[in-house]
């Protein structure tokens, strides 16, 4: 697939008309020598994303209440299907045997054999769980572990607060059906973004840290959970060594899981993905990316960026810039929010700021 700089809204099917992307020259998007960077496709709102088969994407649009497919064309442009639409803030989005779950704020939908049926609107099933009602980091983010079991981000109704007796600030884990709910990590204050490791099975997963405690605290956090069970932190310890100035008296940091790696404060980390594919040179493989969505709460914007955790016998050993230029000045020309990968190898990187999909592609 050649470079698309100026591509076009790709077909939006059945009901969405054209949607103007915010301004971007994709020169300015700094990426390490033989990459290169297109437009996929322009999605609404393009928030999370899941691989079907045979390269569909699904995605999900938190703030239109909307779910699409972008299913390849051949040597055209992608083409966007609106699957269904007036759902309560969709964001987590998960594809599992051929079906397709999606995660309202309170209930999780299923779109069973979706592949045979994407043009044609299919009514859901709804998964027997009920989830918190909070809208407050109320948007999910779910995934299928390797157990096969379903995971389930209950973000803090709060910026800080202490409410995990009640479910919060925890990772859910599940049957499919939404049997047997168990809670399988305690302290994170708000992750929308986990994977798992390709060869060790465990689960990896950002934090956003808390806000109002000034511009270089604290920082965002990169975790490892080896098992279920284990408590990170929050909101009694941010980041494994700073102690909440309203919940932290009487605790130690050391009692908590630290970071595998703290981020930039405030950077909005969200999906991530350990790199499986052949495209990208050998070194690439077996390494982390993260999307970083961009920081709010911080007098100099940061973030805004795609990062590269570079990993040595899987431990965190270094932490930087993979793909950049999408926060210049005062200009924000978009948010990375997702991260998938194609049979091919290219990574695709989700922007609800701009409303598409971008793909980088290894070409040297």
């Amino acid at each position: 697939m050649k470079a698309r700089p100026s591509l076009l809204l790709a077909i939006v099917a059945l009901t969405m008309g054209p949607v103007a992307a915010a301004e971007l020259d994709l020169d300015d998007i700094k990426l390490p020598k033989g990459f290169a960077i297109e437009i996929y496709a322009n999605v609404p709102n393009a928030r999370s994303m899941t691989l079907g088969y045979n390269d569909v994407i699904f995605v999900s649009n938190r703030k239109q209440s909307s779910v699409y497919a972008v299913v390849p064309s051949g040597d055209a442009n992608p083409q966007v299907i609106e699957i269904d639409s007036g759902l309560n803030m969709p964001n987590g989005i998960a594809f599992h045997n051929g079906d397709l779950y999606v995660a309202e704020i309170e209930r999780i939908l299923v779109y069973r054999s979706i592949m045979d049926r994407i043009t044609q609107q299919p009514a859901p099933e709804e998964v027997n769980v009920r989830l918190p009602g909070e809208r407050h980091h109320g948007w999910r983010y779910i995934g299928f572990g390797p157990d096969g079991k379903l995971y389930v981000a209950i973000g803090a109704p709060c910026n800080v607060c202490e409410r995990d007796a009640e479910g919060f600030a925890q990772i859910w884990r599940m049957n499919p059906d939404g049997t047997a709910v168990e809670t399988f990590a305690q302290g994170v204050r708000n992750t929308v973004g986990f994977t798992w490791h390709p060869d060790t099975g465990e689960l990896w997963f950002t934090d956003n840290g808390r806000d109002m405690m000034g511009d270089n605290e604290p920082p965002d956090e990169l975790n490892r959970a080896a098992r279920p069970g284990l408590h990170f932190g929050f909101p009694y310890c941010h980041a494994g060594e700073i102690p909440d100035p309203g919940f932290g008296n009487g605790r130690r940091c050391e009692d908590f899981v630290e970071p595998a790696l703290q981020l930039g404060p405030h950077v909005a980390a969200l999906g991530l993905e350990f790199y499986a594919g052949a495209m990208f040179p050998p070194e690439y493989r077996g390494q982390l990316f993260i999307a970083e969505h961009g920081s709010w709460n911080r007098s100099k914007k940061i973030g805004y960026r795609v990062m590269l955790v570079e990993m040595e016998d899987g431990v965190p050993v270094s932490y930087e810039p993979f793909a950049r230029g999408w926060h210049k000045g005062d200009r924000v020309g978009g948010r990375p929010v997702d991260i998938a990968f194609l049979s091919d190898g290219s990574m695709l990187v989700s922007d609800d700021h701009g409303g598409r999909i971008f793909r980088i592609y290894y070409e040297e």
